[in-house]
């Protein structure tokens, strides 16, 4: 899940990209809500965990601007603002969550889980696809039985494909997924990667369309009922 995050403390926002990382996140982090808006536009993120004190004004403008334009993305208010009528405030300005400082990280990214699920509308917090099961907080997979370990880079393009059952995704929205905009992209990562998860799911459970990208194998069960 790639996320934006709106913090212009240099220390909180370093150690939120850091922090988040580790559980499964991409992260590309601006400190203004000048950048904020520039980021948001050109799209590409699943959330935002957004600082309501900015030094060019309040998160609410930014809220209120994306909810007015009728974005729907998931956003998560993270302030020391902690009173009643500001958590209510902020949610009725169309927050999807709020957190106040100080946080636990690991409380935070089981937030983000939850906040980014609801958007996907799914109730169980395990994703499934082909006999194979991921866990989004311990970035595990089970099939037929058996553990399967990822790497978060692996996991991370997995998670990616599996969002999006049928959909080509391309490779440089893969590599946006492992690095956001902000991180160096390695050469070959992506089919490196996907070379890799076939090795531990089979030869067909990920496909190449040639030209356009990656996309989810068709289940064997759905391909006999055709």
């Amino acid at each position: 899940m790639r996320l934006l995050i709106v913090e212009d403390d240099p220390v909180l926002s370093d150690g939120l990209s850091v922090g988040l990382s580790l559980s499964g996140f991409t992260t590309d982090a601006v400190g203004i809500l000048a950048d904020a808006r520039a980021a948001l536009a050109g799209g590409g993120f699943a959330g935002v965990v957004l600082d309501i004190m900015l030094p060019d004004g309040s998160g609410l403008e930014l809220l209120a601007e994306l909810r007015a334009a009728g974005s729907r993305i998931p956003i998560l208010l993270l302030t020391a603002r902690d009173q009643v009528r500001d958590r209510v405030s902020g949610l009725d300005a169309g927050a999807d969550d709020y957190l106040g400082k100080p946080f636990d990280l690991d409380e935070l990214a089981a937030r983000l889980r939850a906040m980014l699920r609801r958007r996907e509308g799914r109730a169980s917090a395990v994703m499934e696809w082909n006999g194979l099961e991921l866990d989004p907080a311990t970035m595990c997979g089970t099939r037929n039985g058996g553990d399967v370990a990822f790497s978060r880079r692996e996991f991370t393009i997995l998670q990616a494909l599996i969002e999006h059952p049928g959909a080509i995704l391309g490779k440089s929205t893969l590599e946006e997924r492992l690095y956001g905009w902000q991180g160096e992209v390695e050469s070959n990562t992506v089919e490196v990667h996907i070379h890799k998860l076939r090795s531990k799911l089979g030869t067909t459970f990920i496909e190449t369309v040639r030209g356009l990208g990656y996309r989810l194998g068709q289940p064997a069960d759905r391909g006999r009922g055709k």
